[in-house]
């Protein structure tokens, strides 16, 4: 239902971004007329469409038949992110400088021209593109008396814009290269008080945000998989967002799955992209057939050498806007509070109410870690914790990287990661 709104505002930032960037690249780096002015209007047009386009477009076209548009429009938009951003940070002298200059000129104490003829005076006083147009004097252009001055303003703009490119493909690149990379194993070891002496040393394989798609495929599965499979983990979780998109159109993807191993099997909790595409169901069924279990607001007994521990799990928020959403009254309301409980829930921010019901370990993903700096920081807002570990009240929270990405396959400042939590009293 919010899709046209969203789509609306995607295009919208678009031009308003590309609007300002013309400035910059083009406007203040070209002279009126020419053609790299018109060169550039051109492309500034293009860029504006191809960023809006993947996540308007691919959608309807579907994973396969918009591979060529995702990789072209994704890539392109995280170049424009840190393009935009190396452009903000040249702002600042930017402003500094242009407050110099009018606080001398008002002061009296601005430089005279090396030139006092009235023609060089005009000129300083100008704006750039008048002093580009020549005045017309009795219907002729007036005549140059000498060699052309360099424009020091149009120099330093085109430097300008040639660094920020240099740092925006720079930095794509090497978030492309972390992103399309093996994802880092971390190992955590994680005390819960009053756990049984067996159940010491449980490890549990956590994993998120495989986002599944246009961008990613089997072969990032396999990778998954086999990476899993070299922990020896006792029980893997999936922590939510496996796919962007639909079994019948991403199931061939995702069967490596049926390959994972564990003493005590694999689990699965849907996550906002399940809903998001409309095949939660149908995941659920798909994964079933693989031999992943998913809980549904539900928890599973987990017998290990004697001692038991019990894992939950509870549907996404998003679920809501389809007349389902998370239980935890079902999920963990009736369990035996003397034994430990692991909880999986897609989104960090559920916390609160897996603290009131007293889970002694949440597992989420959602927030791949920010994913890309700066929002790195701005994620931090919306969210308890954003990677790694965390409490509230007496509940430990563990937020993984995911192993995939979403939008741009670019990870600057959070690299993917599976997680292997050991249990410790």
């Amino acid at each position: 239902m919010l899709a046209p709104l969203v789509n609306l505002l995607i295009v919208v930032a678009s031009v308003l971004i590309h609007r300002w960037l013309w400035i910059r690249l083009v406007r203040d780096t070209t002279r009126p007329g020419g053609t790299a002015r018109r060169v550039g209007t051109v492309a500034i047009v293009v860029s504006t469409a191809l960023a809006a386009a993947p996540r308007i477009l691919v959608p309807a076209l579907g994973p396969d038949p918009g591979r060529p548009l995702a990789w072209t429009g994704y890539v392109w938009l995280g170049v424009l992110l840190y393009l935009t951003l190396a452009l903000l940070v040249m702002e600042i002298p930017r402003a500094v400088l242009g407050i110099r200059a009018l606080a001398r000129r008002r002061s009296g104490t601005a430089p005279a021209p090396a030139d006092p003829s009235p023609a060089r005076v005009l000129a300083a006083t100008v704006p750039r593109d008048a002093e580009e147009a020549p005045p017309a004097v009795g219907g002729a252009a007036a005549r140059s008396t000498g060699p052309a001055r360099p424009d020091r303003r149009l120099f330093l703009s085109r430097a300008g814009a040639l660094t920020a490119g240099g740092i925006a493909v720079a930095t794509t690149g090497f978030g492309m290269r972390t992103a399309l990379g093996d994802p880092v194993v971390k190992r955590v070891p994680i005390r819960i008080a009053g756990l049984a002496q067996p159940l010491s040393g449980l490890r549990i394989a956590v994993v998120s945000d495989l986002h599944l798609g246009p961008l990613l495929g089997r072969a990032h599965t396999e990778r998954i998989v086999r990476m899993i499979n070299g922990l020896e983990a006792d029980v893997v979780t999936v922590v939510g967002d496996l796919a962007d998109g639909t079994p019948s159109q991403l199931a061939p993807a995702a069967r490596p799955l049926r390959h994972l191993e564990s003493t005590h099997g694999a689990f699965f909790v849907t996550g906002n992209h399940e809903y998001m595409f409309d095949g939660a169901e149908a995941w659920v069924d798909e994964l079933h057939n693989l031999g992943v279990t998913t809980l549904l607001n539900e928890r599973r007994e987990i017998r290990h050498q004697g001692a038991v521990l019990d894992l939950a799990g509870v549907e996404d928020l998003s679920a809501a806007e389809h007349g389902r959403g998370p239980d935890y009254e079902r999920a963990l309301g009736d369990r035996d509070t003397s034994r430990p409980v692991v909880l999986m829930a897609h989104q960090p921010v559920m916390i609160e109410e897996a603290a009131r019901y007293g889970v002694d370990l949440q597992l989420s993903g959602h927030t791949h870690g920010g994913q890309m700096f700066p929002l790195t920081e701005l994620t931090k807002l919306a969210n308890p914790v954003v990677s790694g570990l965390g409490k509230v009240d007496n509940t430990q929270l563990y937020v993984t990287n995911g192993a995939g990405f979403f939008g741009p396959p670019v990870r600057v400042g959070a690299e993917p990661e599976i997680t292997v939590i050991e249990l410790r009293p």
